[in-house]
């Protein structure tokens, strides 16, 4: 099993769908199941053996960086202030590359939230990827096992794990759980500047080099207070 040791999580969005909650506070800041949603993804790296994260930030950016200076142990966390512009999830990762280095890492956004059944889904990850065969592995949600997903489905699997990206079909049968990972070598030469990584995925996708694995686990994304009532109704049962 390839084992990956850095991470990033997408901690700079302005959460405009968690207000009012978010006109006092952060999303990442948001509380679910007694602990923030940055917490979450922390805690999932901490125990997929991550050992480094970058964590971006840019609304309230003093309440996360007081939040984040008291977190200890692993993984230590670097701060990427992007309090001047927020660059989106591609180009919130290219600021970041120098200190995410030159191997595969971990990307979480900060509003996906699971409780493992069984195996870790970090490690089915790390135990599927291939660097040889890919550049991006996707963590995906059956959607019929999502809770707060509004949409119809993000993608297909196919043969040997492939993705295809829903596009004018009605549905699709998986939704993107908020976690990926990635190989750098596809942001070469890319400038830290607004993107979104889904511009990388859809031009790597006919070359064969996307590729996703089917959680196990039941998904909850936590994007607005209805969202986030049903999962504290959740973890609570």
């Amino acid at each position: 099993m390839t084992r990956i040791t850095r991470g990033m999580a997408l901690a700079a969005g302005l959460g405009t769908r968690m207000r009012p909650i978010t006109d006092e506070r952060p999303k990442a800041l948001v509380e679910v199941g007694g602990k923030a949603l940055v917490d979450w993804a922390l805690e999932r790296f901490a125990a997929a053996g991550v050992e480094d994260c970058v964590v971006n930030i840019h609304h309230f950016p003093e309440l996360m960086r007081a939040h984040l200076e008291r977190h200890t142990g692993t993984p230590a966390i670097a701060i990427s202030d992007e309090t001047g512009e927020v660059l989106e999830t591609g180009g919130g990762v290219v600021k970041a590359l120098p200190a995410l280095g030159n191997d595969p890492f971990f990307v979480s956004n900060i509003d996906a939230v699971w409780v493992d059944e069984g195996a870790r889904e970090l490690d089915r990850m790390q135990a599927a990827w291939d660097p040889e065969r890919m550049d991006v592995l996707l963590l995906l949600a059956p959607m019929e096992r999502t809770l707060g997903f509004g949409g119809a489905g993000d993608v297909f699997l196919e043969a040997e794990g492939q993705v295809r990206f829903r596009g004018a079909a009605p549905s699709a049968p998986y939704a993107f759980a908020g976690v990926h990972i990635v190989h750098p070598r596809i942001l070469a030469g890319r400038k830290a500047e607004r993107f979104s990584m889904m511009e990388i995925w859809k031009a790597l996708q006919p070359e064969g080099r996307v590729h996703g694995i089917a959680m196990e686990s039941f998904w909850m994304h936590v994007g607005d207070p209805g969202a986030l009532r049903e999962a504290e109704a959740r973890l609570k049962g």
